[in-house]
């Protein structure tokens, strides 16, 4: 066994080798995995292993598809039989929902190039003679799908890597992970001990276990699964082809042919959770008793579809763990807190993600960052307050409706809240219906009910659609008070915070007292990786706001640039809240609780100051998000009642009032505002957002190499403004969400990043990445999957100078 490697992977299962096999791939054969018992043990060896390219999240679809076109290659590769079967997949909308659905992800095929199409009945009834049609509204062909053998493709990955140069040393379970000084890690076996630049915890049931040993929590909870093989179908027996597999997700199950018979899969409203409290050492091949009882009227649904189904005796039954995250997405990356520490947990479609995860994790692993934009992903969108009963509550949600259709902007209730500021109950009591930020609760918006929850059920307008309307109008009208205490918030401060500062972000700091400057955070390929607003307080003292969602995650960043001796950087998230005033009537309204001069030639654009509002100590910042004249103000969280209170009854003199981040999202997108994770990724290019004007590249900052590289290439693509054509809009009742294709003249040149109904300049608006056209080009939106016209804005609808931003 080596006694030292480039990484060590914990974990033979299908996506532990992946990994494997893609560092190799990548470059680094000093590599080694360890398998506390035989490959595949575990979750791997019993799945049912289906493979489908399709997915809600763009760049999810798009590594699912690299991974079915992996299967054949890697067959070639090694000669190892991956057991590829791709007879296609029959995906059926019972509602209109799902059809919407489907045909959005029809769309973004099309745009992707991918081989998934609408069909009729009478070609569906001939791919797959045994499904009853009836009441089916949408059918859709996916020509690729299909399932894999499990044992095939994780010995094809190992085959692979140890082809690479790597090492797998099975029944070598790892008894510690020990960090170095240096940043490096000790890996202990009773076989010995292995020093590495990295480890890998892909290990699967065990996630949990092999993270406590580097004093890691994840949140993870297993979960029992069952689907079954019938006995041998006369009619398959028959068949010279094999059957597409079927797709029913309105139906609650799966099914596919296996052998001459099918297997059908559930996730059942009354679930089994497993190992709650630790996954057993001694775990391996077993399976849980049959309970088929619990996926009954999933059966009989599947019965109903296919009746060859009930007609067919049961050969056998699986029933064995899954290991779920609250959100049923990977907990993918490195852990923010630690060196050289990277997980690959709670996977749960592994079998079409199993090489998209694989060579996003050698990108990362290799080059300190991956070629898409995975937060989707990224183990930093939970922090610890994703405790174990939080856990549970969502994975329970997740696994009950695993085939629900999550809708754009959704929110669940399930497990909730976890973390709630002091005017909760007080927003509660006001009709405030709650989102979850990174475990905060905020108001989306303000309803008629006390302590109602989101009911958001489709991709058209919803029943909230005229609330989130009147709140817009109300602060374009008069003011909005806006409830912005999930803003990421720091303090840096010391002898060497400008320096520091200067040396992270791309922007020159602030150089006077009271100035305030936007600024990008560059990632390791030029990209964007984050936006802030940096404030100068004092000589030694900045105030920073960023995304509330990312804060974990721009944690990667601040670590990697040593502070200077005596200055500090710490967050500031949880005690300080905040309010954002905004709209034509701001000024007059804050003017009646300060006796601060709020006037422009005192407090322009961009400036701060610290003062009292309603004899609450406050930092007044005059930037809004909303694009219209406002300013933001944050307080310590103990005053947040008091401060609130105040504004609201200061208020109502001008017809003023609450307003939730669902009127926000309408506000800035009428502005052309982007916003990080959706405008603002690593993905995109300073130049292609906007930004690059930010970038001082007469300095040396985080990653400027990379941002100079990029900067001295033309734009991919450019981020612009749609207005989309009224009649079709309200015709259909539905605006861009986000993730649609854009077409011009049937070639796909983009796709929407947000959408929303802009209230206040009463047009359906769409911000998005497009290329080879212009402001005033004409261009199709597929809204709901059917296309929809649009033109490219010159400039934003709402005070496109910025006047009242500066008035």
């Amino acid at each position: 066994m080596r006694t030292h490697a480039q990484a060590v992977v914990i974990g033979g299962g299908v996506i532990g080798c992946s990994i494997l096999y893609h560092l190799t791939k990548a470059g680094w054969s000093d590599v080694v995995l360890l398998e506390r018992d035989e490959l595949t043990s575990g979750s791997t060896w019993h799945a049912a292993a289906n493979i489908h390219g399709l997915h809600d999240n763009n760049n999810i679809t798009r590594i699912q598809n690299y991974t079915m076109d992996l299967y054949n290659a890697l067959e070639a590769e090694t000669g190892q039989s991956c057991g590829v079967f791709q007879p296609g997949s029959l995906y059926l909308a019972q509602t209109e929902a799902r059809a919407h659905q489907l045909r959005l992800q029809a769309a973004k095929a099309k745009y992707y190039g991918l081989p998934f199409r609408e069909i009729d009945r009478q070609e569906a009834e001939a791919l797959h003679p045994l499904v009853d049609y009836d009441g089916i509204r949408c059918i859709m062909f996916e020509e690729n799908g299909g399932n894999v053998d499990p044992s095939g493709v994780t010995n094809a990955y190992a085959a692979g890597a140890r082809q690479n140069g790597a090492e797998i040393i099975r029944f070598c379970p790892v008894t510690g992970t020990e960090q170095q000084p240096d940043g490096t890690w000790v890996v202990r076996t009773a076989r010995g001990d292995i020093a590495t630049e990295w480890v890998v915890n892909a290990a699967g049931l065990w996630g949990r276990e092999v993270a406590a040993l580097a004093g890691i929590t994840l949140p993870l909870q297993p979960t029992e699964h069952q689907y079954f093989v019938t006995e041998t179908i006369a009619e398959i027996a028959g068949l010279d082809r094999r059957l597409p597999s079927v797709a029913d997700r309105d139906g609650e199950y799966y099914l596919r042919q296996e052998g001459k018979g099918l297997l059908v899969g559930a996730y059942e409203k009354d679930l089994r959770f497993w190992a709650e409290d630790g996954t057993p050492q001694g775990f391996g091949h077993e399976l849980f008793a049959d309970d088929l009882e619990r996926i009954e009227e999933n059966m009989m649904r599947a019965i109903d579809r296919v009746p060859a189904v009930g007609e067919a005796g049961i050969k056998r039954v699986i029933n064995g763990p899954m290991i779920w995250s609250p959100d049923s997405n990977v907990l993918f990356g490195p852990v923010p807190e630690l060196s050289n520490y990277f997980c690959c947990n709670g996977i749960i479609p592994g079998f079409s993600q199993s090489g998209g995860m694989g060579l996003l994790a050698a990108d990362w692993i290799t080059t300190g960052e991956t070629r898409y934009d995975m937060f989707a992903w990224d183990v930093a969108r939970f922090g610890d307050w994703a405790d174990k009963a939080f856990t549970k509550a969502r994975v329970g949600d997740q696994y009950a409706h695993r085939f629900k259709i999550h809708f754009p902007g959704e929110e669940r209730a399930a497990g909730r809240p976890v973390r709630t500021r002091p005017v909760y109950e007080m927003q509660k009591e006001m009709g405030a219906v709650f989102g979850l930020n990174y475990g905060w609760e905020h108001p989306l918006y303000f309803g008629d009910t006390p302590g109602a929850e989101d009911v958001t059920e489709g991709f058209t307008r919803q029943g909230w659609w005229d609330t989130v309307g009147a709140e817009c109008r109300m602060l374009r009208e008069h003011a909005g008070i806006i409830d912005i205490s999930n803003f990421a918030k720091y303090r840096c401060k010391g002898p060497g915070a400008e320096a520091w500062l200067n040396s992270v972000f791309a922007n020159n700091m602030p150089k006077s007292v009271g100035r305030s400057c936007l600024t990008p955070l560059i990632g390791k390929r030029g990209g964007i990786a984050g936006d802030f607003t940096v404030t100068r307080l004092g000589e030694e003292e900045f105030w920073i706001i960023g995304g509330g969602a990312a804060e974990r995650y721009h944690q990667r960043f601040f670590r990697s640039v040593p502070l200077p001796e005596g200055t500090e950087f710490i967050s500031l998230t949880e005690a300080y809240c905040g309010f954002n005033v905004a709209g034509p009537a701001a000024r007059d309204l804050l003017a009646r609780l300060t006796n601060s001069s709020l006037a422009t030639a005192d407090f322009p654009f961009m400036r701060s100051a610290r003062m009292e509002i309603a004899g609450v100590p406050v930092l007044a910042l005059r930037v809004s998000f909303t694009g219209d004249l406002g300013w933001e103000l944050h307080c310590a969280t103990e005053d947040q009642k008091k401060l609130y209170e105040a504004l609201l009854e200061a208020g109502k003199e001008f017809g003023a009032g609450p307003v939730g981040s669902r009127a926000l999202m309408s506000l800035r997108v009428e502005k052309g505002y982007g916003s990080w994770s959706r405008e603002y990724s690593p993905e995109y290019w300073p130049q292609e957002v906007g930004l690059d004007r930010l970038c001082k590249m007469d300095k040396d900052f985080l990653n400027r190499a990379a941002v100079a590289e990029t900067l001295a290439r033309a734009p991919r693509e450019m981020l612009v403004l749609m207005e989309l054509d009224a009649a079709q809009t309200d015709a259909s009742n539905a605006d861009a969400t986000g993730g649609e294709p854009v077409f011009r003249n049937g070639r796909g040149i983009g796709r929407v990043t947000s959408g929303a109904y802009g209230y206040s300049v009463g047009r359906s608006l769409a911000l998005g990445y497009v290329k080879d056209a212009a402001p005033g080009d004409e261009v199709e939106v597929m809204i709901l999957g059917q296309p929809h016209k649009a033109r490219i804005l010159q400039e934003p609808p709402f005070d496109p100078n910025g006047e009242r931003l500066r008035a």
